[in-house]
């Protein structure tokens, strides 16, 4: 029998960087103390590691016990995680369809949850969910996202991403909504075109669904296993709101390998205009011309300066977008500088799963990128600590007796001031 990791309760608490580290859940910090006028929610992330994926990838798991990877021994394990850890929000990744129908589903729904699912394109067969406590939200949209499109040779992959918008059941009634959204972009490490490509869907979506109308944005929770590592490329962008990929090697965006022999440079720009996302990561509006003109009425100056701005847009190599994006964890033990790890299996540990979400003014000043403003940030109140890749080998890595997915749930706890 394997031993049991320990994973405690960090809280993070008056915009200071002082850790409180409670097993229980019990004496939260006194800086963490109520306000009135809040509404305070928790969100998991968890890649469950679907049947058919763990089986048709078995080489990842030759460290493993056999017993331990049978589905019928992993689903009550996961369900027991899930049910202890109690989250309000469940973001979902690699959820096995005819699982999630006959066994994944009814157990939520029996804790209280309400789930919506998004399939993979393609037959796969899983995909991601999004489940949430009736008592703590109502269900306002339902907006998933598909990143295959056949008229885009480039997005040929079956990856998908899901947005909710959810709204707070709060006693007075008054609250901004908060878009929760949940992704598993493409693993390749050598196709990070395909990997931007699909994240700036998603935020193009997000932005869609968020965008409130007095031209902010209300709170964003994005949640996923984003496939590539922290400070690399495509994470930066996340976090800091901006891009140049010029020159940028296509094997480099994700930062999973660092071999960059025989690489391709990304494109300017990236995916193509008939995709209909602009560079600003958002769905581009077709302007309808106020003035009805034929080509033959334009003058030769007012086609120039058309041509010239389709030119200057197209050949941008900086990608932008809106949102003020920061991520829960910090990806690196303060004392030591070691790595923290989401997942570990016979081939590799690192971190690939995030909780991204929009940061109160204070927890965000001088970033760029925060010209748009958030109705009521969110404020992280705590966070469920991470392990090294050595934590991780004391227990035989992942899978093993206790933990039923080669990934580790993330978790924090949230306030939103009302």
């Amino acid at each position: 029998m394997e031993g049991t990791i320990e994973r405690h309760w960090e809280y993070i608490c008056n915009h200071n960087k002082e850790k409180t580290k409670i097993l229980g859940d019990k004496n939260v910090d006194s800086k963490c103390e109520d306000s009135e006028n809040k509404f305070d929610f928790s969100v998991m992330s968890y890649n469950i590691l679907s049947q058919n994926l763990l089986e048709d990838n078995s080489h990842l798991y030759r460290h493993c016990r056999r017993p331990v990877l049978h589905w019928s021994f992993r689903f009550p394990n996961i369900l027991k995680e899930i049910k202890h850890f109690d989250a309000d929000v469940l973001c979902l990744q690699e959820v096995q369809e005819d699982h999630y129908g006959t066994e994944i589903r009814p157990s939520l729904e029996s804790l209280g949850y309400h789930c919506e699912y998004k399939i993979r394109t393609g037959r796969k067969p899983d995909g991601c969910a999004i489940c949430f406590k009736h008592s703590k939200f109502s269900l306002l949209s339902v907006n998933p996202v598909e990143f295959y499109r056949p008229d885009v040779p480039l997005l040929d992959r079956d990856n998908v991403g899901l947005v909710l918008l959810l709204q707070p059941k709060t006693a007075s009634g008054a609250s901004p909504a908060i878009c929760v959204a949940n992704t598993h972009l493409l693993y390749n490490p050598r196709r990070g075109d395909i990997k931007l490509t699909q994240l700036a869907m998603l935020l193009a979506e997000i932005a869609n669904v968020a965008h409130q109308k007095d031209g902010s944005f209300c709170p964003i929770v994005m949640c996923g296993d984003f496939n590539s590592v922290p400070g690399s490329p495509l994470y930066s962008f996340i976090k800091e709101g901006k891009l140049n990929y010029e020159g940028l090697a296509i094997g480099k965006v994700s930062g999973q390998e660092q071999s960059s022999r025989g690489q391709r440079i990304l494109s300017i720009p990236i995916w193509p205009p008939n995709l209909g996302i602009s560079q600003n990561c958002v769905y581009e509006v077709q302007q309808v011309p106020k003035v009805e003109k034929t080509d033959s009425d334009l003058t030769q100056t007012e086609l120039d300066k058309t041509e010239v701005l389709v030119t200057a847009e197209k050949l941008s190599s900086n990608l932008q977008h809106h949102f003020s994006l920061s991520s829960v964890y910090s990806h690196y033990f303060p004392d030591t500088g070691i790595p923290e790890v989401t997942t570990c299996h016979s081939r590799s540990a690192i971190t690939v799963d995030y909780i991204f979400y929009s940061a109160e003014k204070e927890d965000i000043a001088g970033q760029p990128g925060t010209e748009v403003a958030v109705a009521g940030g969110l404020k992280l109140l705590a966070r469920l600590s991470l392990l090294t890749e050595q934590d991780l080998w004391t227990v035989n890595g992942l899978p093993n007796e206790n933990n039923s997915s080669d990934h580790l749930p993330l978790l924090a706890k949230f306030r939103l001031e009302l």
